[in-house]
């Protein structure tokens, strides 16, 4: 069952009657940590390397070394929060980030720069987890299960700051050289600290085994994996074989413990739960596939400099939080899921339009209509996940959903590279409209059929 707040929370907590509000800025401000340090450090990687004498093939480290650690630490995290309560693990998470901060601020190397990015990733990944037991949570607390508000929150808070990162990142250096990138890390984790400190609630926890040789297999497969669609050829074979040995170990082992880190039974039975994993990766696929290739074709195959380019892009982000914002109060995640598809669809369908002379116009319009879809998609899965996982196990189900996340990420990476082996020029786009329009049809297959995503209504979560 789920962690119940015991009675000293309670009396200091307002009326059961309804959400407690208190909870929201811990909440959003320890999920915002994650979207702010993997945004701040895209414009941080030159001055890095000039500092280090590092080539770009060794400082894009900063950027995986953060993708890699959050992608095994949420599930991770997110099942000791499960175990052990939200606020246990969020004030050790948050209090990570500010060791790291430190670190990376005081590193005389890239690789302790590195080190510093993975503690980053690590420390970043237990606020979103604990957000949705804490939501879960007080769904259980006062009977009343509406959380599409609070949901909404998070979701426009991390778009928010994933808009913001690169501009704030580029203050911060101006300001106080690229280190500033990291230092501010340590009041973002100090706010954290007190506000977590002192508004999250106490949890009565039912202690249990920790599957640890499940989690260390479960990281195996995943870095394995990741590691090679970082850059896949023929030369790295055993990053996938190595991936498929750590996956059968994994199986085995989550089939025979009583309490498994993820419980392949359970999740193997809930169909509509891996329709949902399936869907976040196809649909982030497709728009970090965008944000990637369009953004360097815009510089490459279109002759762009980088602040235009960049303002190029302001629709998508604009598009994305407006469709978050307008739509968020309601869950609505069928309709969603079927509109977002269909505009990635016709989003690709102009990419293949678009050539070295497209007016600016069509440039800009491309953007929105690809940004309205990933507002909309991201608060699908988000809240398909949240009515579909087994509300025991919903943090680790929530780390879960984020790993898909991050592997649409490097999916897109992958394909982004393939399609510009050498330069990013207008065939390449259009290979990569292709290789988009085909992911967002799969995403649309998967959803048009699927009628469960109708009825997942909010329910009365009073206990009898």
């Amino acid at each position: 069952m789920i962690p119940r707040l015991t009675a000293r929370a309670r009396t200091t907590g307002p009326s059961p009657a309804g959400f407690d509000r208190r909870l929201i800025p811990p909440m959003v401000l320890g999920s915002v940590l994650n979207p702010v340090n993997s945004s701040m450090i895209a414009v941080a990687l030159v001055p890095i390397g000039v500092a280090f004498g590092a080539p770009p093939a060794e400082t894009v480290w900063l950027v995986s070394a953060l993708y890699v650690a959050t992608a095994v630490g949420q599930p991770v995290i997110g099942r000791l929060v499960d175990m052990y309560g939200p606020r246990r693990l969020y004030l050790a998470g948050t209090a990570l980030v500010g060791v790291a901060g430190l670190l990376g601020a005081l590193a005389p190397s890239l690789g302790a720069l590195i080190a510093a990015r993975v503690l980053l990733g690590l420390g970043t990944s237990a606020a979103y987890p604990a957000a949705m037991r804490l939501t879960r949570a007080e769904a259980e607390r006062t009977g009343q299960d509406s959380p599409a508000g609070v949901l909404t929150a998070l979701a426009v808070a991390n778009q928010t700051v994933a808009v913001v990162g690169p501009a704030l990142g580029g203050l911060l250096i101006q300001l106080g050289g690229w280190r500033a990138v990291f230092t501010v890390n340590v009041p973002l984790s100090a706010a954290c600290l007190v506000l977590g400190a002192l508004r999250l609630p106490r949890s009565a926890t039912r202690r249990r085994g920790l599957d640890v040789p499940g989690m260390a297999l479960f990281a195996v497969l995943l870095v394995a994996l990741m590691l090679f669609l970082m850059e896949p050829r023929a030369g790295r074979w055993y990053l996938p074989v190595l991936s498929a040995v750590a996956a059968a170990g994994f199986a085995l082992r989550e089939l025979r413990v009583p309490d498994p880190f993820i419980d392949l039974r359970v999740l193997g039975g809930n169909g509509p739960l891996l329709a949902t994993y399936l869907r976040q990766l196809l649909g982030y696929t497709t728009a970090y596939a965008f944000m990637y290739g369009y953004t360097q074709w815009l510089e490459q195959g279109r002759g762009l400099g980088a602040s235009t380019a960049g303002l190029a892009l302001l629709p998508l982000s604009a598009a994305a939080l407006t469709a978050s914002a307008l739509t968020g109060r309601r869950e609505a995640v069928r309709a969603k899921l079927v509109c977002g598809s269909v505009l990635q669809l016709a989003g690709c369908a102009v990419l293949l339009l678009i050539g070295d002379r497209s007016p600016f116009w069509l440039l800009l319009g491309v953007g929105v209509l690809l940004g309205v879809p990933q507002g909309l998609i991201g608060l699908a899965t988000q809240t398909a996940l949240y009515r579909q996982a087994e509300p025991e196990r919903i943090a680790s189900a929530a780390g879960l959903l984020r790993t898909f996340m991050y592997l649409g990420a490097l999916g897109a990476s992958a394909a982004t590279a393939a399609f510009y082996p050498h330069r990013a020029d207008t065939t390449g786009l259009h290979g990569l409209a292709l290789f988009m329009l085909a992911g967002s049809a799969l995403l649309l297959a998967t959803t048009l059929p699927d009628r469960s995503l109708g009825r997942l209504t909010p329910r009365d979560t009073r206990k009898a």
